[in-house]
């Protein structure tokens, strides 16, 4: 069944949301999301607000407050029942609550009760939560603010049935600024969405300012890209402990986040694996019949994800097996078993995937996923898993969970990507085909030389995979102290049978105003490790991991499963007058639920949050000139010279026939023409077609072909580029 993200409403009235302040506050890798929703009551009747809010599977909430008139009420964490029934008792005794707690279906998803709002009162709510962000392919930072919170799907169990609300009938105002901060400088910063220019803060332009340009209509996400300099270099970044925390204890001892990216030499890089097992899971429930966005009606998540699998499949290596399979309320795959990758079995698959649609109903994934790793591996075939679904297509806000896709990514170790408005879903899944297709790192240890008297003791979970490019965080806890501040934290690995390490020179003292936000993203860390534990001894009582996570998450101010945020205004005792109405309140972004409980009198009540992170088939657009000649390609990377190949290519056969090397051979010739128009027109689309080039550059290398740099100059001459030889790898 569907469960929307949104406010309940009975009736369509008017919502008591008139707008919302969204701060960022970045700080190199971490980020702090502040969000202030202002709500007014315009009934004649007081309300209930209900608010629910998606937010980040990996988000630490660590503040709610409240301002009711000129009263301000900071939210206490508490164990959740004990919450739930300090807010029940508030309400009854006419007092204004707010409660704040995790769904019980999944932790990127937050409630927010906002009990008892009397007719004519206003109040402000701030929430707050801290992140790691996301690393793009091209070394940016990247933040999301989703505009439309549209109903997930979960199949069975409880749920708030909310209606999604177009964006473009949203009724109140959103404003969004972001600050920058980093030990390097920030070389720009850019948006999907307008922005004011930016505004360096210091000379150095390690510090920037950003805003969002006036008369944003918030009817696509607001996303930030963040480019520093040097971005990939190594850092580190030692956070003080609270002085009136216990030294020994988490908060109360100084905690460390190191960001290191381990740098494959290029000799390594260049070899690709050529075996594997690829088996890619197609989400074909209704949802994927929806328009990929709001500004391209005409194409369906559904043909986006056909398109990409014409991509995946046309870059695979010869000698490795595959399968595809299609989920929905149900499930089908195209072979009973993966097969060998061939020029039959590729063209078999590729018919089925241009049939498939989005005719399986709901989004269940357990049982093909059961169904997979029931199969017996293939000898020397090491299983790759590719998970596809309109998660790629829309981001995680969008009906799907990020703390399911990252928690499978993690288990499996492995790699998520989120794809979000204007993003093309085939250049991330390439990006995770490249990952899978690397060489595996195998023997990852990481070792810490610190000054004698200092230990310490490491947060976050071993690190399991390691790919160019891409990220690792750290978290350890630093007990014990030291004249000396010198330390060092190294990676170490084993790739190609050759031994590696990464390594960062870091100083004791503690860097200035970055608050807590790494303790939190640390204690977060430690609860969902907690938490994961505690799911996989589901059916036994545990009490004392129980006791662990609430003390863990009251100490650091984090929320977790078992606790919640409870805030109550005692000053007033006057019992609201009259039966509550709910009311529904479209939101843009995060999702929380949200009750309040105000007096009458017209008083004004703020809210601020704070952010850490099966359809009838519709005519299909002309297709990409890209994909037809990717379409054209053979399994072993040659193409045919043929009227087909002429046509994308823009020139008639004669043409193509004309100009050809006599020396060559027909296939040579076309796999370079095409190789040539690739370089020569496609390039800003270069993550999409990479891979299969390199096999088509392989293929012509095979050949022992005479006259190569012949047929790249006539292939220039004919097509009008000006691509040498060396960029097309051969």
């Amino acid at each position: 069944k569907m469960v929307g993200c949104g406010l309940l409403t009975a009736k369509k009235n008017p919502v008591p949301l008139k707008s919302v302040e969204v701060e960022l506050q970045v700080k190199d890798h971490v980020a702090t999301v502040i969000s202030t929703l202002n709500y007014q009551n315009k009934e004649d009747k007081p309300i209930e607000a209900l608010f629910v809010f998606p937010l980040p599977g990996d988000a630490a909430v660590c503040h709610f407050s409240a301002d009711i008139g000129q009263t301000h009420i900071v939210a206490e964490l508490k164990e959740k029942q004990q919450a739930r029934e300090e807010y029940d008792d508030a309400l009854s005794s006419g007092q204004q609550a707010f409660l704040l707690e995790e769904s019980e279906q999944s932790p990127d998803i937050f409630s927010l009760s906002v009990g008892s709002l009397p007719p004519g009162e206003s109040a402000s709510i701030m929430l707050q939560y801290v992140i790691e962000l996301a690393v793009e392919a091209d070394g940016a930072l990247r933040f999301c603010l989703p505009a439309v919170l549209n109903p997930r799907y979960h199949p069975q169990g409880p749920g708030v049935p909310v209606s999604s609300v177009p964006a473009s009938e949203i009724p109140y105002s959103l404003s969004f600024s972001a600050r920058v901060s980093s030990p390097r400088p920030v070389s720009k910063v850019e948006s999907s969405c307008s922005l004011e220019p930016l505004h360096y803060l210091n000379t150095d332009h390690t510090e920037a300012a950003v805003k969002l340009a006036a008369g944003h209509k918030f009817d696509r996400d607001v996303e930030l890209l963040i480019y520093y300099k040097d971005a990939h270099q190594p850092s580190a970044v030692v956070e003080a402990g609270q002085d009136s925390a216990q030294p020994g204890t988490l908060m109360g001892d100084p905690v460390v986040m190191v960001s290191l990216y381990p740098e494959f030499p290029e000799s390594v890089m260049s070899k690709r694996a050529s075996c594997g097992e690829f088996v890619f899971l197609l989400d074909r429930s209704g949802s994927m019949q929806c328009p990929t966005n709001n500004r391209n009606q005409q194409e369906t998540r559904i043909s986006s994800a056909r398109d990409t699998l014409l991509l995946l499949l046309k870059s695979l290596p010869m000698g490795c097996y595959f399968n595809i399979y299609g989920f929905g309320s149900s499930y089908d795959h195209i072979f009973p078993q993966s097969v060998e990758y061939s020029e039959k079995s590729m063209e078999e698959a590729l018919k089925k995937v241009e049939v498939m649609q989005a005719d399986l109903g709901g989004t269940e994934i357990l049982q093909p996923l059961q169904h997979i790793y029931s199969q017996p591996c293939i000898s020397n075939q090491p299983r790759q898993f590719m998970l596809q679904n309109h998660l790629f297509l829309q981001k995680c806000f969008e009906g799907a969970s990020s703390a399911l896709i990252n928690g499978l990514a993690q288990e499996g170790r492995g790699h998520a990507q989120f794809i979000t408005g204007s993003d093309r879903m085939q250049a991330k899944v390439m990006q995770s085909l490249k990952f899978a297709l690397q060489l595996v790192v195998k023997d990852i240890s990481v070792t810490w030389d610190l000054p004698k008297g200092v230990s310490a003791t490491v947060l976050s979970p071993p690190i399991t995979t390691i790919f160019q490019g891409q990220r690792s965080l750290v978290y350890a806890q630093l007990c014990g102290k030291s004249s000396q501040t010198d330390c060092s934290v190294t990676v170490n690995y084993t790739l190609g049978d050759h031994p590696y390490e990464s390594k960062k020179l870091f100083n004791l003292n503690p860097a200035k105003d970055t608050g807590f936000t790494v303790h939190r993203l640390a204690a977060r860390i430690l609860i969902r490790s907690l938490e994961s534990e505690e799911r996989k001894n589901r059916g036994k009582s545990n009490e004392d991991m129980k006791r662990k996570v609430v003390e863990l998450s009251v100490q650091s101010g984090v929320s977790s499963h078992h606790t919640a945020f409870i805030a109550v205004n005692k000053d007033n005792g006057d019992a609201v007058q009259g039966p509550l109405v709910c009311r529904n309140v479209p939101t843009p972004g995060e999702s929380f639920t949200i009750k309040l409980s105000l007096p009458p009198d017209g008083q004004s009540f703020r809210v601020q949050a704070v952010d850490g992170g099966g359809g009838e088939t519709t005519k299909q657009p002309r297709r990409d000139p890209l994909l037809q000649l990717v379409s054209l390609q053979k399994a072993s990377g040659c193409w045919l010279l043929d009227t087909a190949l002429a046509s994308v290519l823009g020139k008639t056969s004669e043409e193509v026939e004309k100009s050809k090397p006599a020396e060559v051979s027909s296939e040579v010739w076309a796999t370079i023409l095409a190789l040539i128009w690739l370089h020569g027109f496609k390039m800003d689309a270069k993550d999409e077609w990479e891979l299969l080039a390199v096999k088509a550059a392989s293929w012509v290398q095979a050949q022992n072909a005479p006259c190569v740099k012949d047929c790249v100059d006539a292939s220039n001459a004919l097509l009008g580029c000006r691509v040498h030889k060396e960029a097309l790898g051969l």
